[in-house]
């Protein structure tokens, strides 16, 4: 009995107890290394979340930022308008400045519908990237679950892992309302977008408008210089009537050098002068009930044969046809025309009205041309 007392009190129960010490030890490292892991990658993936919704931040004031320059370009426009409506009734002058103004109003309504389909643009990558948020915090709510999970399998760090998932859910909620802000600007900017395709079409219209005001002041002026282009012709064909060496040629009266110069000379001639003052007389007594603000233009246009001339002051035909077209231009001038009614332009031998080579074809190309015209 004594020998089996002292092999019971033999037995030793440490080396077991380290044993279960240590496979607790390891379990709990176990536990902690998966809980670090999961908190690392829902801590990346949060940092992801927090760049992206800061990107979007910049992205959403640079739009900002283009919609002020679109509201400044549309104001801007509207001046410009404003102006083309006030010089509507001006004269030729004023119509070409209207023209440059409408390009220019044309121009930046061209920049305002590339603004207007750049914030479209931005806008629909703003949509984008609300889709690929969207898709973020599914991710984050499975990663979640997925940590719940893990969660459930370990009853030490249960408690743990609730706050962890709290805080991953807190932030899933904040991430929600962060998206409905964004929804909400984008709803903003598609009515702003709305506003200015109406203003855009607003101006449109006002153009055409402006346009077709413009196409009547212009027909209405045109209509007035034919009436007095007939009367001219009118009163200039008694002037001329019977005269073989004056020809009406469409809406024009052509003379021949020959009554007017004399050969390779620009000095009228006194011939030349006495049809130049009954002409003259004829386009004062026009001039007078023509309106003031009706731009027109007595044009004169030289022309010469095709044989060639070579002075020390007419080196080609050139300058010819330039310098006789001077000459009645001049002596008009001297007759009381108001110089800037008179236009003189010469031709050379670029335009015959015969191409042949015969002496009766050089005659009927040397010949001043004068036409009632506008500017």
């Amino acid at each position: 009995m004594a020998s089996i007392g002292r092999r019971r009190r033999g037995i030793d129960f440490w080396p077991g107890f380290v044993d279960a010490l240590a496979a607790l030890l390891m379990v709990m490292i176990f536990v902690i290394l998966i809980f670090t892991i999961g908190q690392f990658v829902l801590t990346d993936a949060v940092s992801g979340r927090d760049r992206a919704l800061a990107q979007l931040n910049a992205e959403l004031s640079q739009l900002a930022e283009q919609l002020s320059l679109e509201t400044n370009a549309r104001k801007r426009a509207d001046v410009q308008l404003g102006e083309l409506s006030a010089s509507l009734a001006s004269s030729e002058s004023a119509r070409q400045a209207l023209d440059v103004r409408l390009q220019s109003t044309e121009a930046a309504r061209a920049e305002t519908e590339a603004a207007r389909a750049a914030a479209e643009a931005e806008g629909l990558r703003l949509v984008a990237d609300i889709a690929a948020l969207q898709r973020l915090k599914t991710e984050l709510e499975a990663e979640a679950a997925r940590l719940a999970s893990q969660l459930d399998s370990t009853g030490t760090a249960l408690k743990e892992k609730t706050e962890l998932s709290e805080r991953s859910i807190a932030q899933v909620e904040l991430l929600n309302r962060q998206l409905a802000a964004l929804r909400t600007q984008l709803e903003q900017l598609n009515e702003a977008l709305g506003a200015a395709e109406t203003a855009a079409r607003s101006k449109d219209l006002e153009i055409e408008e402006l346009g077709k005001k413009l196409n009547v002041a212009l027909a209405s002026r045109v209509q007035k210089l034919a009436r007095y282009r007939s009367e001219f012709f009118g009163r200039l064909r008694e002037v001329l009537d019977k005269r073989d060496d004056v020809q009406i040629v469409g809406d024009r009266f052509v003379f021949s050098s020959e009554v007017l110069f004399d050969s390779a000379s620009d000095n009228v001639s006194e011939a030349g002068k006495h049809q130049l003052a009954k002409l003259a007389s004829t386009l004062k007594g026009i001039a007078r009930e023509i309106p003031a603000d009706l731009p027109w233009v007595l044009q004169v246009d030289g022309h010469t044969d095709r044989r060639p001339i070579s002075t020390e002051r007419f080196p080609s035909n050139w300058e010819l046809s330039t310098a006789r077209a001077l000459s009645i231009v001049k002596f008009l001038r001297a007759q009381g025309i108001e110089p800037q009614r008179l236009a003189a332009t010469g031709y050379g031998e670029f335009h015959p009205l015969d191409e042949r080579n015969t002496d009766a074809a050089y005659a009927k190309n040397r010949r001043i041309e004068l036409k009632l015209t506008n500017r």
